[in-house]
């Protein structure tokens, strides 16, 4: 295979959570100051007295449990746009996407931007990363109505660099370099909520750190202050999940045994809004937060935990505030995961095998949105997390016409409820 097909083969390739086009890069030690910065949160001491979630098996349902409703009785499409073939998008909000490009070159491998969720107007903002010249590629990339974040690795140096900037009127502002590391730690995971960027670093499996503490950061878009927002004891579970005001993490609790302890962060003052503890050992892939509290998923099978000790996505039914999950019914979506949950009004939605799935949990109905024909075996992707008015999803389309014409595109489309 040439180059230039093995990149047209690379742009085609979506990969979920920690993966992007040219594949996983573990890097990262603190290699700039953190500035000055309020004592960190932290998960339970050892001292603390843990108690974890108990569910037993009759108070879960499952999708099977549901009655299937028409898609269109449940949602409206508010807009469909095309973007070159092999973009990813995130989001979590209602008025832009966060986007990378992939490119038919080596250099650049990949190009960041954004898309706007209502006109459809997308551009690019970055056509290369800031440290090009250095052998340096864009990784990853959030934003918001505020700012973005972006992450760029040197594969072959295993170096990597968090950028901020502030997003106004369409124009990126001036790129502000906040952290650097390398191999001992992995690329970390970013956020875009409200004016504040978000980056969470954990010791790599593979380096010399694996004793140190992960450390989740924030810094004002353009500022290159940034402060330690939380700490947790060895490798936080799943990646930083963005609400529109706030963010999940998942800190290990500071005791013998290991217990996640997912944790809802204000995202202005740092404060815990929420928390829940899951089992000994129960490692979850996936993380979130919505209308029925919080959302947690995992990609094996336990031989205890009860109620939810099989691979799927979980989420109260209800809850009467933060804090309420004894004694509560749970839905279970049980497919495997490959992505973050969302809501949108009163509907939790969950990525499927091919589809996006929308279920109402109190009347126990779901829908599926149709895949557009022409799309890759895993159909449409869902971009969005946290509670929207809207939602978004994306799939790579390769169709051909009655006369032969190819078509290649990524298909965005924007969901709204209709009830």
């Amino acid at each position: 295979m040439s180059e230039k097909e093995q990149l047209r083969s690379n742009s085609e390739l979506l990969i979920s959570r920690r993966h992007f086009l040219y594949g996983a890069l573990g890097a990262g030690v603190l290699a700039v100051g953190l500035g000055g910065f309020a004592a960190p949160g932290k998960a339970f001491a050892a001292s603390s007295d843990v108690v974890s979630l108990d569910v037993p098996e009759d108070a879960v349902f499952t999708q099977a449990d549901c009655t299937q409703v028409d898609a269109a009785e449940c949602v409206a499409m508010l807009g469909s746009f095309e973007l070159p073939y092999g973009t990813l998008l995130w989001t979590n909000g209602d008025a832009f996407a966060a986007c990378l490009f992939p490119t038919e070159t080596a250099k650049p491998l990949t190009q960041a931007g954004y898309l706007n969720l209502k006109s459809g107007y997308w551009a690019t903002l970055l056509e290369a990363a800031i440290g090009a010249d250095e052998g340096f590629d864009i990784y990853d990339i959030r934003l918001n109505d505020h700012g973005a974040i972006w992450t760029e690795a040197n594969i072959f140096s295993n170096v990597w660099r968090v950028y901020t900037a502030v997003f106004a009127d369409n124009v990126l502002g001036a790129a502000t370099k906040v952290d650097e590391g390398d191999g001992d730690w992995e690329t970390p995971t970013i956020a875009a909520v409200g004016g504040n960027a978000f980056w969470q670093v954990l010791p790599d499996l593979n380096g010399t750190m694996t004793t140190e503490d992960s450390l989740l950061k924030k810094a004002a878009f353009g500022n290159d202050s940034s402060d330690v927002v939380y700490s947790s004891t060895g490798r936080m579970s799943t990646p930083i999940y963005p609400l529109y005001d706030s963010l999940v993490i998942t800190p290990r609790t500071d005791t013998d045994l290991v217990h996640y302890q997912l944790t809802l962060l204000d995202a202005q003052t740092g404060d815990t809004k929420d928390q829940l503890v899951l089992p000994q050992a129960m490692r979850p892939l996936e993380v979130g937060w919505g209308n029925t509290g919080f959302i947690f998923s995992f990609d094996g099978i336990y031989d205890y935990g009860g109620g939810i000790a099989n691979l799927g996505t979980y989420t109260p039914q209800s809850i009467d505030g933060p804090g309420d999950y004894e004694g509560k019914t749970w839905f279970q979506f049980n497919r495997s995961p490959t992505a973050p949950s969302a809501w949108f009004r009163n509907t939790f939605v969950v990525k499927s095998t091919q589809s996006v799935c929308g279920i109402d949990l109190v009347n126990k109905t779901y829908f599926t949105i149709d895949v557009e024909s022409g799309s890759d075996n895993y159909g449409d992707y869902l971009a969005s997390t946290g509670m929207n008015g809207s939602i978004v999803t994306f799939a790579n389309v390769d169709s051909k016409s009655i006369d032969g014409t190819e078509s290649k595109y990524t298909l965005v489309r924007v969901w709204a409820p209709i009830r």
